[in-house]
């Protein structure tokens, strides 16, 4: 049970936490699994965890919320008697970190918009002020109120004006201002540890859109889970995380008595490189850190490529249940339908849009599982969206795609962008069996990992390349599949994924909750109805 105050002055929207809910997801929250909170209230979520363990966050989606520093670690911890493959940490820690804007997160959702003269957005610096932001806010009347408050540097890896708009002339996100880790800019964060002692380190991935680069100077890390799969322990120097992505490593504390450098940089990012760094701090410490960080892996997409196929499954390790990982045979299984989901950028009526086969993603005005679940007509179109790009321009529409409960599908990312591209999908994790560059064709499953590929719930998919991901589909609902690039989600690079049974049977699938918040023509709906 987990209960949510709120207390931003906007609305709310709580996303599903970024792990699978197995059939239990609408008692956890009804709106596909979203819930939209006012300022001053409070919700309550009944979850049961049974079928997933591991580490994962969450966040709020509605806007930037998570700009402002709306998240926070989640750990599911293994039930009593299944055997965890390593031994228990002297300590368990979360690290989050991401990038980082000196704006608020009111000034990150403002442009581009469809009109501009209700979301338009000024930023300047007052003269006299100093490193002072006038910012204009939306308020529902549709007039402009300005407001100003003060700003300052936390990290101070780089300087960048922070007077200028939020969003560039092509509607695009401007650089970060830094990276933090736990909040916190450079040499913020410390970690004390004792000489000779083995820890856990739990790290995500919270910014908006760039890939980091984890390292601890002088020493290895183990990576022993991904996203709630425990995996071969591989020995790594350093560690790409991408957006919205998690991993969880052990690392001993066996170097001479001294404190060391936590650093986390930028990937692909060049010709500037973001940088940040916190303090690994022994116990027994002789002295401070000294000298530069070491040095990490800037652009070089193979490298990361290769350290991505690496990671693979312990499939004699268990994982939620007392059964190894391996006994289920993901690879023997035949697939029922090949989806190929390609983004693509581009100007929809002279706005900034990304979109998704084509389709660039409009919000409806009631959730899409309310929607569904009430059989309200208007709301969206099933299959509004192809199941492979077509070519064709940019278009607006509310994506729904809709595939059969219990079916075995193949789902590839196609693309061809030159950015790296990271993708999440609510209400499950899926076994990634293959990712290279170039085009995908059916030839390229000759390179698939059928045995021991690693299940997880966020994939990243380089520039000019292909990631193919097998997915089971034992899970009722309405699920998002979207870009972790939150201004890329946020325009439209996202659609819905319809698993639909005609079964009414409480095995697949919860009614729906008694405090569930109903919003849009679902609250008109559910009160005709008496459902709640």
């Amino acid at each position: 049970m987990v209960n949510l105050p709120v207390a931003f002055d906007l609305w709310l929207l709580q996303t599903g936490m970024e792990f699978s809910r197995g059939e239990t997801h609408t008692r956890m929250v009804f709106l596909e699994p979203h819930a939209q909170f006012l300022q001053g209230k409070n919700f309550t979520y009944i979850l049961q965890v049974k079928d997933q363990i591991g580490s994962f966050y969450y966040f709020p989606s509605l806007g930037f919320h998570k700009a402002a520093g709306g998240f926070g670690g989640i750990r599911i911890l293994s039930r009593p008697r299944i055997p965890v493959p390593f031994d228990d940490p002297a300590g368990d820690y979360t690290i989050l970190i991401g990038d980082w804007y000196m704006s608020n997160h009111t000034s990150l959702d403002s442009l581009p918009a469809p009109d501009p003269l209700f979301l338009a957005e000024i930023i300047k610096k007052v003269p006299g002020s100093g490193s002072r932001l006038l910012s204009v806010t939306k308020r529902r009347s549709k007039e402009h109120v300005c407001s100003m408050k003060s700003t300052r540097a936390v990290d101070q890896t780089i300087v960048i004006n922070s007077a200028r708009p939020c969003w560039t002339a092509a509607g695009k996100l401007p650089f970060p201002n830094g990276i933090l880790i736990n909040g916190r800019g450079r040499n913020g964060y410390s970690l004390t540890v004792e000489q000779g002692k083995t820890y856990r380190l739990r790290i995500s991935n919270v910014g908006l859109q760039n890939s980091l680069n984890f390292r601890i100077q002088n020493h290895k890390m183990k990576l022993v889970e991904v996203e709630g799969t425990h995996t071969l322990q591989t020995t790594y120097s350093s560690l790409d995380v991408h957006v919205g992505q998690s991993y969880s490593v052990l690392f001993t504390a066996d170097q001479p008595g001294q404190d060391y450098y936590i650093v986390v940089t930028s990937r692909f990012t060049a010709p500037v490189v973001l940088n940040t760094t916190g303090t690994l701090h022994y116990s027994n410490s002789a002295g401070p850190v000294s000298g530069p960080f070491p040095g990490g892996p800037t652009t070089q997409i193979d490298w990361s490529l290769n350290q991505a196929r690496s990671i693979r499954t312990n499939l004699t390790a268990s994982g939620p249940r007392p059964n190894p990982q391996g006994s289920y045979h993901y690879g023997m299984i035949n697939t029922s339908r090949t989806i190929i989901v390609a983004n693509s950028a581009g100007q929809v009526n002279g706005k900034q849009r990304y979109g998704v086969n084509s389709v660039s993603f409009v919000a409806p005005d009631t959730p899409m599982k309310l929607a569904d679940y009430f059989k309200i007509q208007g709301v969206f179109k099933e299959n509004s969206i192809s199941d492979r790009p077509y070519g064709g321009g940019l278009y607006l529409d509310t994506s729904v795609l809709t595939l059969s409960y219990r079916s075995f599908v193949e789902i590839v990312f196609q693309n061809n962008e030159n950015i790296v591209q990271s993708w999440h999908l609510d209400g499950y994790s899926f076994f990634v069996v293959g990712m290279d560059g170039g085009q995908w064709t059916t030839a390229s499953r000759n390179q698939y990992n059928l045995r021991d590929g690693v299940s997880r719930c966020t994939v990243q998919v380089y520039p000019m390349a292909w990631t193919a991901i097998y997915i089971p589909l034992d899970n009722v609902g309405m699920w998002n599949l979207r870009t972790e690039f939150w201004a890329r989600q946020y325009l439209g690079q996202q659609f819905y994924v319809r698993v639909y049974t005609d079964s009414t049977s409480l095995r697949d699938e919860y009614p729906i909750p008694k405090n569930a918040l109903l919003c849009g023509q679902g609250e008109r709906t559910a009160h005709e109805t008496s459902v709640i």
